[in-house]
């Protein structure tokens, strides 16, 4: 356990959550101009291009790590990836700019569950403890009236708890590809995948394909900040922080988000929704600390997949 604390990097997860958080400023203006689908295949397109000196390496890695890793990496570049982030983006017109970010607090669950049942990792007593408070007050964080959901908070709900869903994968998947990948390969892979498998969606939605050079800027920060310096970095963290765990770290994310929609998008939260906010800070900071103590709880993760091990064989 000594050696699996020193190794733990919560923060970087965090870190990289936070950056996700600030989507918002790019996602949402171009959501009003451009289809979903339209977005997620240009914000790709420039990912690839730039990790282009890392994918031929990456392909020849994924080769060697076997047909688990390599069905793993196909479902977080075409599943987590395009199509989770299509899904996102259409929320994004389908209510405000806070409550598809928030809404983030069910990936936790999924995640969870999917990490007990792949990765072998197991959950102390105590995680309830942080985990709880954490997801109730994400909750009151994403919406106004929390006990009366509209079926417009609804419509745009759905979308979002689908890319909870894909994403959750993505946590648990992403931590059992890099326990045979370096975390550039599995960055790299994530978007070599990802931007046919967007390409596709947009074809099948009938998306043009047409943008103005005006919205461009908004693409290519999208790309950078809450895209690549944001996964690279997630990627870089989950290598070595239990999936369980990572997807708490992760709930920075939609604390973030309300902040950037408050500050610089003009959203208005509740009285109920900045304390839900309070709650989250409060939790995941908790359980951060808690840690670095003698008797850590929440997740001890083993030391490799089991089923990583199991395509080895």
């Amino acid at each position: 356990m000594a050696r699996t604390r020193e190794a733990d990097r919560l923060w970087a997860v965090a870190l990289a959550a936070a950056m996700w958080g600030t989507s918002a400023l790019m996602r949402e203006p171009l959501a009003r101009e451009l289809p979903a689908a339209t977005i997620v295949v240009y914000e790709h397109a420039v990912i690839a291009v730039l990790l282009l000196p890392w994918i031929v390496p990456a392909v020849r890695a994924l080769a060697k790590a076997g047909p688990v890793v390599a069905a793993s990496v196909v479902v977080i570049g075409a599943g987590s990836s395009a199509l989770a982030t299509t899904l996102f983006t259409m929320a994004f017109a389908a209510g405000d700019p806070i409550t598809p970010q928030v809404l983030q607090k069910l990936q936790p669950v999924f995640a969870i569950l999917l990490a007990l049942a792949l990765l072998g990792e197991r959950l102390a007593p105590r995680f309830a403890l942080f985990a709880v408070p954490a997801l109730v007050g994400a909750w009151f964080l994403a919406f106004p009236d929390p006990f009366a959901v509209s079926v417009s908070d609804a419509r745009g709900a759905a979308l979002a708890v689908g890319a909870a869903l894909l994403w959750a994968a993505g946590t648990v998947l992403g931590r059992l590809a890099g326990a045979r990948l370096s975390f550039m390969h599995v960055t790299a892979l994530r978007f070599a995948i990802g931007l046919p498998a967007a390409l596709v969606i947009a074809l099948a939605s009938g998306s043009s394909l047409a943008i103005e050079a005006g919205q461009v800027p908004g693409i290519v920060l999208l790309a950078l900040i809450p895209g690549l310096a944001a996964l690279t970095l997630y990627y870089w963290g989950l290598r070595r922080t239990a999936a369980s765990r990572a997807t708490l770290g992760e709930l920075a994310f939609p604390l973030v988000s309300a902040l950037v929609g408050v500050a610089l998008l003009d959203a208005q939260l509740t009285w109920g929704q900045w304390a839900g906010g309070a709650v989250v800070l409060a939790a995941v900071t908790a359980l951060a600390l808690d840690r670095s103590g003698p008797r850590p709880s929440g997740v001890e993760a083993p030391a490799e997949p089991p089923v990583v091990e199991a395509a080895r064989r």
